[in-house]
């Protein structure tokens, strides 16, 4: 029964990660985006300096909900106290 619990727990903890996690990375990529927009409409000569600023900012928002992402199936499939 105690493993049964464990288990469950891990499952739980596991998708919550990984849910928070892509929900995180999809509000923080709008943010990101929508300034990309805003910035290009206010000064179109600086374009190329924002997409690169962009494409960085959203490489490492993503980046976080890939570690997310990892650490629940480490929670799930290497959990020490499951036998």
């Amino acid at each position: 029964m105690e493993n049964a619990i464990m288990i469950a727990g891990a499952l739980i903890g596991a998708g919550l990660a990984a849910g928070l996690a892509a929900i995180g990375a999809g509000v923080g990529d709008g943010l990101v985006t929508g300034r990309f927009v805003e910035g290009i409409t206010r000064q179109p000569e600086a374009k190329n300096t924002l997409f690169v600023n962009t494409l960085i900012s959203v490489g490492l928002i993503e980046a976080m909900a890939i570690i997310a992402i990892v650490i629940a199936f480490i929670m799930l499939y290497a959990n020490p106290l499951i036998k």
